[in-house]
């Protein structure tokens, strides 16, 4: 069961860009039932959002920030999320022409989070589907990160569309990195004439009923909905979401 449901703010991010915006969005967003939030980007001083989610009832458990800060003064990252509430330092991904490229990645994020993980922080990584493209060497992105990246001061942000859209099974990946999910994006996979696209939850094809049963067992702590477009109004598309996963809420 969900004890919380989140949204990612990416998911409205076209009414995040005003203070008078992102306290109305909450708002809206609250009597839907959704008491969670995570970033993707803040339009306005991080201390003022905070303090508007606060205030408004949304619990921020997460970012996709600027790794480029991250990496060049962890300091002032750590104090952004301070000023947000949480301790899950994210990105929402990169992407890798060479193994190379994956490696040298992987060194600068174990750098930050050595870093941050002394301040009570993690550095978290958002998934898309390029990560399960095999190089040369038979490897993947997401294969070379489940083994380079600290586990003890990192963690995944699993997305449950994009694993599926790269050919991955979202129970295998849930069970795979138990212990090292602690938000798991729900985003579901409908399938049309063109190919699949993501839709609202409910409204596609992955099984949810497996899906939250295995990602309980593996002690999931956040559990957040994303969807990246949307047919029309995009607080319609959340609140079917919130509507269809309100049996799996406690």
């Amino acid at each position: 069961m969900i004890e919380k449901l989140g949204l990612q703010l990416y998911t409205i991010r076209d009414f995040m860009k005003t203070a008078e915006d992102i306290r109305e969005s909450f708002r809206k967003i609250r009597a839907m039932g959704y008491t969670v939030g995570q970033t993707a980007g803040c339009a306005i001083p991080y201390a003022e959002f905070g303090r508007i989610a606060a205030e408004e009832g949304i619990e921020i458990c997460g970012t996709h920030d600027n790794f480029d800060l991250m990496v060049t003064d962890p300091a002032l990252s750590m104090e952004n999320h301070r000023c947000l509430g949480t301790t899950n330092m994210g990105i929402g991904g990169f992407h890798a022409a060479t193994v190379a490229d994956v490696d040298a990645f992987i060194e600068k994020a174990n750098h930050v989070a050595d870093i941050i993980y002394e301040h009570g922080f993690k550095f978290t990584y958002h998934n898309h589907s390029h990560e399960f493209m095999r190089f040369d060497d038979g490897s993947t992105t997401m294969e070379r990160l489940v083994e380079g990246l600290n586990p003890e001061k990192t963690s995944f942000v699993l997305d449950t569309y994009w694993v599926q859209h790269g050919g991955g099974d979202v129970r295998h990946w849930i069970e795979k990195l138990a212990g090292r999910v602690d938000i798991l994006h729900l985003k579901d996979m409908g399938r049309g004439p063109d190919g699949p696209f993501i839709t609202e939850i409910g409204n596609g094809h992955i099984w949810w009923e497996g899906v939250l049963e295995t990602a309980e067992k593996a002690g999931i702590k956040h559990y957040v909905v994303e969807q990246d477009y949307w047919p029309g109004d995009p607080f319609e598309s959340a609140a079917k979401s919130a509507a269809y996963l309100k049996k799996f809420v406690k």
